[in-house]
């Protein structure tokens, strides 16, 4: 449970980025975007609704997967303050991974397309991830892919903080990650929506 349950954690958050593509691109399609351009306010007000919306949704579940892990048998080791750290990580990680979704919703041609794209993000990489086993047990090339992909560094980070071991530098590595990831989909998801709403 103490391995596992971080891992399901980041899972959830992973998941709870999926239904923002999907909204996204469906509003996109269906026309309610044409209505709010009539309306004085920022473009980047529609996409912040849908993050906030998304990171609300995602921090709600991920605190009823605490709950049930809890109940389950989990007895996290980390003091107070590592708490607040990892939930900051999970936090970092909704907010990065919700912009991408975003992104990938106004990108996509179709709600069903842009599905099919957040599911890599949510369904593969986790299980290509530290999540369920250590990396060290998984062949070369796999292993080395592990290592370097985002979800790595935040399970471990996640795991660390929560069970009170030596997190190291998957502190550092999770948050430039969560940075990365943050900008990439806020500026492909602006300009996407520039170019579908000119």
């Amino acid at each position: 449970m103490d391995f596992l349950t971080p891992g399901i954690l980041v899972m959830t958050v992973a998941a709870g980025a999926l239904p923002s593509a999907v909204s996204v691109s469906t509003d996109m399609s269906e026309g309610i975007i044409d209505r709010f351009r009539t309306m004085p306010i920022a473009r980047s007000a529609v996409l912040t609704g849908h993050v906030v919306g998304g990171i609300v949704r995602t921090l709600l579940s991920a605190i009823l997967v605490t709950i049930v892990a809890l109940l389950m048998g989990f007895r996290p080791a980390g003091s107070p303050l590592a708490w607040v750290a990892a939930a900051g990580i999970i936090l970092a990680f909704a907010f990065a991974l919700t912009w991408l979704a975003v992104a990938i919703g106004l990108a996509a041609k179709t709600p069903t397309g842009a599905n099919s794209l957040a599911q890599i993000i949510s369904t593969v990489l986790p299980f290509l991830s530290s999540a369920f086993v250590p990396t060290a047990s998984m062949a070369v090339g796999i292993r080395w892919f592990a290592d370097f992909q985002p979800f790595t560094p935040v399970v471990h980070s996640v795991r660390a903080l929560l069970t009170g071991t030596e997190a190291g530098n998957s502190v550092i590595f999770a948050l430039t990650w969560c940075i990365i990831i943050a900008l990439v989909g806020y500026i492909w998801g602006l300009r996407a929506f520039r170019t579908k709403t000119a």
